[in-house]
């Protein structure tokens, strides 16, 4: 944080200092009470299992200040502000941060895909611009404020990702960034535990409108469903981007060679021929959406397409090794990806097996082994020859898939340790595997161990 005091954090939460020289300067903020030192404000989080107001003592012994919502007197030189809620003052905080900028910031959010998105946009502004973007996955109530903490008057752009997981919290999240134009990616089924139904995820994500200027606009993914059922609900101006006659920025002409991904680029009168060194049709959609906001924001169209022919992301990695390929996808998975991800495989030019290795999706509720099932139904339409799983669930991808179509290859282990010893034993040059799940699976674990 630049230019930030001890009254800078009064005006923005209206909080009451119990002690200590509102003057003192504030570089930055954190939750964590290992990593305080001085001039750095501590915000102790109450959470479901710990109170971190136990820690403030030993937080301030480097020095810094505090907020608290349980203190109502305090004594000494280390500045305690009195709030409210200390998560709910740390957005607060936050928020005019950020107003204290002038750069205009890019907001994504989506079931699938933001990430990708995210990176590729920042990846694209690069061509132009000194970028501020979401680092690793800081895209939550508590992760969005830390993120901005790090945001410099050297920033020029901002390119930040909006994550849910309940009612409200794209809302909350628009309300800290204030985002100049807002990217909805995809809609699908990611945390319909807590929000009940596709419905009410789709309205959360396009709630992403309520943080935007009267001047701000939204680009939509223009093939998905639900976003098309749901138009009526927005209110800000809108274009759309995809595979779609009426999206105003189009792929045509989509062709894979190796790991690479051509594709025609239509834009009112323009037409570009454009090379990607990601695979699947999801990452030419991601990429609309980043050749979109490099134009909006006059990246010339040369720089963009050098950006996006050296972006290699960090979801999905190809990885070659002992005369084999493993597409590692190990770090997320929903039905959407995960059907994406089995495209990939199926078309990937092999002359050897195509090998799903795949493990549980999490967070999808009581309806959990039908979407299993969805995916097995989806896999046996493709030319994936075996399939190799751990996790309950993912016994109902081998059900699906092989009561469908009965020559696939099917094994389920009762860990990855056991799934790892057999596919060192199985793969053979040429073979082209696929290693996809949710992350709280840990199946990185078998393709770290194959590379």
């Amino acid at each position: 944080m630049e230019n930030m005091t001890i009254q800078d954090i009064l005006l923005a939460t209206n909080g009451t200092l119990l002690c200590g020289d509102p003057s003192m300067p504030i570089d930055r903020i954190s939750t964590n009470s290992m990593e305080m030192g001085p001039n750095t404000l501590f915000v102790p989080i109450i959470g479901e299992r710990v109170n971190a107001h136990i820690f403030i003592p030993s937080a301030l012994e480097q020095g810094g200040a505090c907020l608290t919502q349980e203190h109502d007197e305090a004594s000494g030189d280390a500045p305690y502000i009195k709030v409210p809620n200390t998560l709910k003052a740390m957005q607060q905080i936050a928020a005019y941060y950020r107003d204290k900028m002038s750069l205009p910031i890019i907001g994504v959010t989506g079931s699938v895909g933001k990430t990708t998105t995210r990176e590729m946009i920042a990846h694209v502004l690069r061509g132009k611009y000194k970028v501020f973007e979401t680092i690793g996955n800081q895209n939550s109530q508590v992760g969005v404020p830390l993120t901005l903490d790090r945001l410099s008057s050297d920033d020029e752009i901002g390119v930040l990702e909006m994550g849910m997981s309940e009612p409200g919290q794209i809302t909350i999240l628009g309300e800290i960034i204030h985002p100049n134009i807002g990217v909805v990616t995809n809609v699908g089924v990611s945390h319909i535990e807590m929000m009940g139904t596709r419905d009410n995820i789709c309205r959360e994500k396009l709630d992403i409108q309520n943080g935007l200027p009267e001047d701000g606009t939204l680009l939509l993914n223009g093939d998905n469903d639900m976003i098309r059922k749901h138009l009526s609900y927005v209110k800000k101006p809108y274009e759309f981007y995809g595979f779609a006659p009426d999206c105003t920025y189009r792929a045509e002409n989509i062709q894979v060679q190796g790991s690479q991904t051509f594709f025609r680029f239509c834009y009112k009168e323009t037409a570009e021929d454009i090379l990607l060194n990601v695979l699947g049709d999801h990452n030419v959609s991601n990429a609309l959406a980043a050749i979109a906001i490099g134009l909006k924001y006059q990246v010339p169209m040369e720089a963009i397409k050098t950006q996006l022919s050296t972006f290699s992301g960090q979801r999905q990695t190809i990885i070659h090794s002992h005369g084999y390929t493993i597409i590692d996808d190990s770090y997320n998975a929903s039905p959407d990806s995960m059907k994406a991800s089995l495209k990939i495989l199926s078309n990937y030019k092999s002359g050897g097996r195509k090998i799903a290795v795949l493990s549980d999706m999490l967070e999808l509720g009581e309806k959990a082994p039908e979407y299993h099932r969805e995916v097995g139904r989806f896999l046996a339409s493709t030319d994936v020859t075996d399939l190799y799983v751990t996790g309950e669930l993912s016994k109902e991808y081998i059900a699906e898939a092989s009561s469908i179509k009965p020559s696939i290859r099917t094994k389920h282990f009762e860990s990855n340790g056991d799934l790892i010893r057999f596919l060192e034993e199985f793969l053979s040059a040429e073979d082209v595997l696929l290693v996809k799940a949710s992350n709280g699976m840990k199946l990185k674990e078998v393709s770290d161990a194959l590379a």
